[in-house]
């Protein structure tokens, strides 16, 4: 980001964000799913925003992750959260290597292993990394996802799925 002159990148906690009514746009990727509160993390986000301004998070949704929530949310949470990263890092490619083959030669019946074909091991890799890593992990449904925003008080929220596993959540303040 060094070479736009406008940018200026700051490291802060969301659950005290020291801005208000500063940002016509506020983004969270990948992080509210992620925390142990999470309506208190969107409510900052709002706090952060200007009247009128917009809000969109992505999360992990539940539809389309079911067999995530029944069968790999358990291993997390009892294992593989509690491993140094460093050790999962190595176990992640007994489960990355065969998956990446496996993605790979048989043809994709969810958008999302469409997705993962395109893929790089290393990106694989990461994604699988990723999965049995946090200790906190949320998969929600639309309605949930979407009442994150309604209860901040958010209007003209939207909600899109993406690869038929998460949520794309757009609000207006």
């Amino acid at each position: 980001m060094r070479e736009f002159k406008n940018t200026h990148i700051e490291l802060a906690d969301i659950y005290s964000i020291p801005y208000e009514n500063e940002f016509d746009i506020a983004f969270s990727i990948g992080v509210v799913h992620h925390l142990e509160k999470p309506e208190l993390a969107v409510k900052n986000l709002v706090k952060a925003v200007k009247s009128g301004g917009t809000l969109l998070i992505w999360v992990y949704g539940y539809e389309g992750n079911e067999w995530i929530v029944k069968y790999i949310s358990p291993v997390r949470k009892a294992i593989t959260s509690k491993l140094p990263p460093e050790l999962l890092h190595f176990f992640t490619y007994f489960i990355s290597i065969p998956f990446f083959i496996f993605i790979k030669l048989f043809p994709a019946k969810h958008p999302y292993f469409s997705q993962l074909k395109t893929f790089k091991f290393h990106h694989i890799h990461s994604i699988i990394f990723d999965q049995l890593l946090p200790k906190i992990a949320n998969y929600w449904t639309q309605g949930e996802a979407k009442n994150l925003f309604l209860n901040a008080g958010l209007k003209e929220v939207k909600i899109h799925q993406c690869n038929n596993n998460s949520w794309t959540v757009m609000g207006r303040k």
